[in-house]
């Protein structure tokens, strides 16, 4: 069998031995004669995982033991609406800097239950860079102010941590969690949805200040408070078991690779090597984005004739480059990068990048 380089921006491609080792756990899991995928989420077996999982997250993020570590169904969009309702009163603010699409989303899902705030937005400039810090409207009295870390559609990334001062500053880590270090102590709250660096779809991580769970919030359901959850060790309800587990092969995974570390090296390598070529192309390619704010995970880029879109996609499948197409959003193409995507990947893409345009420049 031979596997095609997937550039999909999520669900993404995970980490072939991963894949193998979940294969050959398929249908017995350590001997116990079954799949963990049928064993009950309350047995030893699972919450042994579950435990493991935890610890290797910690172990490769760098959490402080003052923060709490939730694994909760659902995608990041679902833990948009909940830190509404965890940690803010009903019409409190909350100040949302808008850096892309996900942006607006997350602003969006926060609107029926406090007063949204755009502190700044870069959406005049078509989402092609970040505004300064200096031009950011923030206000005194917020619950938080929330930053989307890596946008995975528009291509910018946060290359700094944004000082907001006093008031809890929230982030949206799906796109870039674990690709490099991260001071997490500089936040109130980390949430990721797995689905691009850290494992499948269908399950989030939420890291959160262990001392902003004592905020009242707003009422609500006890499946949607983070408190319940983690109480409940992230079983409160059934829990997307599969899910869970290939994330945690997904974190032994890394930690043997060399960790964070390590992966913010090959990380900086495959960016400069994409962003090189399309700079090289003699405007053949085109990366619009601001290139102090260019995402090390998402390259979005551009032919310089549209009509060239169709068979360059046709070409790079066949040369098994796949999942190239631009979100429908910006079009064109886009080349995620995550920490499963080898160099060799980025580098085969590259060859073919300069392959077509000598045959169609």
């Amino acid at each position: 069998m031979s596997r095609a380089f997937n550039f999909s921006a999520g669900p993404a491609t995970l980490p072939e031995p991963v894949l193998l080792q979940a294969q050959s756990e398929m249908l017995d899991w350590h001997g116990v004669g079954a799949s963990i995928v049928e064993l009950s989420h309350r047995g030893p077996e699972f919450m042994g995982i579950a435990a493991e999982a935890e610890a290797d997250l910690r172990r490769l993020v760098g959490i402080p033991d003052d923060y709490a570590v939730l694994f909760m169904q659902g995608g990041a969009t679902t833990q948009q609406a909940l830190i509404a309702l965890n940690f803010a009163n009903p019409r409190q603010v909350a100040d949302y800097v808008i850096s892309g699409h996900w942006g607006k989303t997350a602003i969006k899902q926060v609107k029926p239950y406090l007063d949204a705030r755009v502190a700044a937005t870069g959406e005049a400039g078509g989402f092609r860079g970040i505004p300064a810090r200096a031009s950011w409207q923030l206000s005194d009295d917020a619950a938080y102010v929330h930053v989307t870390a890596n946008e995975t559609i528009h291509g910018v990334e946060f290359r700094d941590v944004p000082d907001v001062g006093a008031v809890p500053l929230f982030a949206d880590f799906s796109s870039s969690i674990a690709s490099e270090p991260i001071d997490v102590s500089k936040y109130g709250l980390i949430y990721a949805g797995a689905q691009k660096n850290l494992g499948p779809v269908g399950i989030s991580v939420v890291i959160v200040r262990r001392d902003l769970l004592d905020r009242a919030g707003q009422p609500r359901a006890d499946i949607f408070d983070y408190r319940s959850h983690l109480k409940g060790e992230s079983m409160l309800n059934t829990p997307p078991t599969w899910n869970w587990y290939l994330a945690g092969l997904v974190f032994k995974w890394m930690l043997a690779e060399g960790g964070v570390q390590e992966f913010a090296v090959r990380n900086a390598r495959k960016s400069a090597l994409l962003y090189s070529t399309i700079d090289g192309s003699g405007g053949f390619y085109r990366n619009e984005v601001d290139p102090a704010v260019r995402s090390r995970m998402n390259v979005p880029f551009f032919l310089h004739d549209e009509a060239l879109d169709k068979p360059f996609l046709k070409e790079a499948a066949a040369a098994q480059l796949i999942s190239l197409k631009g979100h429908r959003a910006l079009g064109g193409m886009r080349a995620s990068i995550y920490n499963a995507m080898p160099v060799e990947g980025v580098q085969a893409l590259t060859a073919f990048m300069q392959d077509f345009q000598n045959r169609h420049g």
